[in-house]
Parts: C-alpha cells; structure tokens; sequence
C-alpha cells in the first residue's frame, strides 16, 4: 500500500466491491485526477485484490493504492474492527463513502476515529424502497453526520423527502472530457471486427438482466435488417443473451465484444449509443458516448435521463413490452442525425473536473 507522506492530504473512498462499472470507474477517477498535495486510497469492503485483479486488470495501475477487507457475507463485526484500525493508523483527513454498506461500515468506523470530513454519495435510490434500509440510514446520517451527495437531481430530491437531512447537496458525476473525444470511425471499426458500410447502434455494461440487452435485442428484431447492434461487456447473461439472438434471428447483425479496456474507441465505432436499462442511478455511459459525438437513446429510468444532450438525446419509456416505442426512436436516430454535436453539453454540464472542484471544496469545508 501507498504509505501517505506527512504533508499529503489522506482521502479513503470506501466502496462494497471493485468490478467494472460506473461507480467502480468514477472512483478510479478520483485516484487519476488527485491533487499532487492528496494521497487518495480506495477501500473495498468484499473481495481479494489477486480477485479483482483478475477480473478486472485495469486496476493493476493502482493496486499500490487498493485495499481489500475481504468481508464476509451478512453482518460483519470484523469489518468494523479492520476499517477502525485502519482509520485510526492512517488518519485520513477525508472518508468518502459511496452506497449504504459502505456508510454504515466506514462512516461508523470513520466517526468513531475522530475523521474531520466525512462524505456520503448516493449513486441511485432503489434501496431507500426498503423500510429497513431507510430507516438504517435514516440512524447512520444523524450519528455520524456526513455531508450527503446526491449524483443527481433526481437522487437528490429522493433523499430530501425521506431524511430532510440538512447537510444534502447535489454533486453530479463526471466523464474525462479529454478523453472521451470524436475520431474515426472506419478505424474504430477495424479494431474492434465490426461490419462497415452499415447502421451499427452499440450498448456498454455488465451483461445482466438490470441493465436490459435483451430489452435493445427485442428493440433490434423490429429494425431493418442491415442495421447491427455491438455489445461490449461481459456477465451472468450472455449465454441467455445469445440464445436470445438465435431465437430472434439476430446473429449475424449482434457483436458481442467482451469487456473492452479502450471504450472511447468503441464509442467512435458507433452511430448510436442506446442504454436500455430496466434500472439505473446517473450513468457514465451516456456522458461517455456523448462527449465522443455520438447521440444516445435510453430508458427514462432513475437519473438517465439527466445524462441526455436535449438537442440530439431522446429517452424512451421503459414499460414498453414489445419494445417498438425504442425500435422508433433508434430508427428516427439514425435517419434523422443532425449537425449539433452533443460533445458540448458534456463538456458544459458532465466534466469531472467540475465534480472533483465541487468535491475537494467541500472536503475543505468552503461549500456551505
């Protein structure tokens, strides 16, 4: 581990794993853009690091910077133990927790070891349905007093209607603009395999049923049948998924391209991106693809909504059983592109340099 020198600014950003996906990726990116004053460390409450390691390589850059409590499955007294000792040895200045196992692990652990700043960042919602869950952080935010981060409007407003916590703001995530950029699509094509010369829509996540390919492939099979459709991710569905494509006679137009490590490339291969979930907090895809030039369609779920350039986005509503509503505005986004660049509305309202300032403001206490 990253041994913090004496002038640094320690930050510990707790998370319950580290696999690939939007809140694991944001948190990485708090590590990248650190402050040269900051030395920022990530804490993950379940898993080894030679596990996510293997699953997800990417990390390999900043194991130095990793931490793995290896938490069991239920209720965890151990994990309080190791995250107080931890606290306690290191002294962070800053413990930044992100969901509710994460707040009631290391926010507890963090007040009793006397850290000046706590942060709490809600990613989505859908656990505050639960009673139990509710009440739990309804507890855990008047004693350890956080200051709590909606990443959306959306989330925001949730959380004011169930805690009327004083100490809530909205921070929305952001994307690396400097990254993300427009290039060429021919060669983004020929990296990746994937046909030209013909409509290709694509779609980014794990391959589980939350985030709703088969929802895009029911959408698919109502197309013409020169557009294809390019998958990049991996998990529990794709066997499902491809039996899904055989099923729809949609083999030969759906790539499935596995995880992907360079996606700023995937997203220059594409003419639309669509983001079919059947749940989500405030995504990062959409932002990505976006600040690449290419127009997004999605689901009208959680905050994705919030993602969307209002001049080329469209959103769709979920509860559409035979998914035509999404197979009309995919086709009216291929055929009717237009000059606007949603790049701009990214770079305006989704950069993560507006995040991190907003962050590091309020972990300096000049946010009131």
């Amino acid at each position: 581990m990253h041994s913090p020198l004496q002038n640094e600014k320690v930050i510990i950003h707790v998370v319950q794993h580290l696999a690939p996906g939007g809140l694991e990726c944001l948190v990485l990116d708090f590590l990248r853009f650190a402050e040269p004053n900051h030395s920022v460390l990530v804490v993950s409450l379940e898993g080894t690091k030679n596990e996510a390691l293997a699953h997800w390589p990417k990390l390999a850059q900043y194991q130095n910077q990793l931490l793995f409590l290896n938490k069991p499955a239920g209720r965890s007294l151990s994990t309080l133990w190791k995250l107080f000792r931890l606290f306690s040895a290191i002294k962070p200045h800053v413990v930044h927790t992100h969901h509710i196992g994460p707040l009631l692990y290391a926010g507890i652990t963090a007040r009793c070891s006397a850290t000046p700043v706590r942060i709490h960042t809600e990613h989505d919602v859908w656990h505050l349905s639960n009673r139990i869950h509710r009440y739990l952080q309804y507890v855990a935010l008047r004693w350890i007093q956080p200051h709590l981060v909606g990443d959306a409007h959306q989330v925001t407003q949730v959380l004011a209607r169930y805690f009327h916590y004083p100490r809530t703001r909205t921070i929305k995530n952001g994307i690396d603009c400097a990254r993300f950029t427009p290039g060429n699509q021919t060669r983004a094509r020929q990296q990746f395999n994937l046909p030209e010369g013909v409509p290709l829509i694509g779609c980014a996540g794990r391959l589980e049923w939350v985030k709703g390919q088969d929802q895009l492939l029911r959408a698919l099979s109502h197309l013409p049948s020169h557009i294809h459709l390019a998958v990049a991710g991996k998990g529990s569905q794709l066997d499902s998924l491809s039996a899904l494509c055989r099923e729809l006679r949609l083999t030969e137009r759906v790539h499935f391209l596995g995880l992907i490590d360079n996606m700023p490339e995937f997203y220059r291969a594409l003419d639309i991106f669509c983001l079919p979930s059947r749940s989500e907090g405030f995504p990062l895809s959409p932002l990505e693809a976006q600040a690449c030039g290419i127009p997004v369609v999605l689901t009208d779920v959680g905050s994705a909504k919030e993602t969307l350039c209002p001049h080329t986005g469209s959103a769709v509503e979920s509860d559409d059983p035979l998914k035509l509503k999404m197979a009309s505005r995919l086709l009216h986004a291929l055929q009717h592109k237009t000059e606007i660049s949603p790049r701009h509305f990214v770079q305006e309202h989704g950069d993560i340099h507006q995040m991190l300032k907003a962050y590091n403001a309020l972990s300096e206490g000049e946010l009131a």
